[in-house]
């Protein structure tokens, strides 16, 4: 990353540089340079704690600010709007072949569950009459999940 960092500045023209000639211009130019090649945010932020680190390590930490906010680099968005529920309708389950398929995309659809959650599922167990339960050797994040039964709608 310092390589990467190193090149940059040449190929912006500060040339001549040692490990101990970081300057705040410095530091802008690549940052201005980065969003230019629309490099993503994350990878933005990434540069910026090995670029603190490093100054850090020379003596320099005051050539970098200490948020991001100075150059204008706004934070990461990690939650989209958009759903990822696919709703399998009663002609595409008819068309499922194999009845373990057929009923493992029936329990992600009845009870909201994970691929791999409905795959790992015997039914002697996990069927508790009143509420499914789901060990956590079978769940994301291993943790385990109790799910009520219901019949109404």
């Amino acid at each position: 990353m310092l390589t990467l960092v190193a090149n940059q500045l040449h190929e912006l023209g500060y040339r001549g540089m040692t490990a101990r000639s970081l300057k705040p211009k410095h530091v802008d130019a690549l940052v201005k340079h980065w969003f230019a090649q629309e490099v993503s945010i994350g990878t933005i932020k990434n540069r910026m704690a090995v670029i603190r680190w490093w100054a850090h390590k020379v003596d320099k930490q005051n050539v970098v600010a200490r948020s991001n906010e100075h150059y204008g680099i706004p934070d990461r968005h990690f939650i989209t709007n958009e759903s990822k529920v696919k709703v399998v309708t009663q002609s595409q389950l008819d068309k499922v072949r194999d009845e373990h398929v057929r009923m493992s995309l029936e329990l992600q659809q009845a009870f909201g569950l994970r691929r791999e959650e409905a795959m790992k599922i015997p039914p002697g167990f996990a069927d508790r009459g009143d509420q499914l339960v789901l060990k956590a050797s079978w769940t994301k994040g291993g943790k385990e999940r109790v799910i009520p039964i219901r019949t109404e709608i």
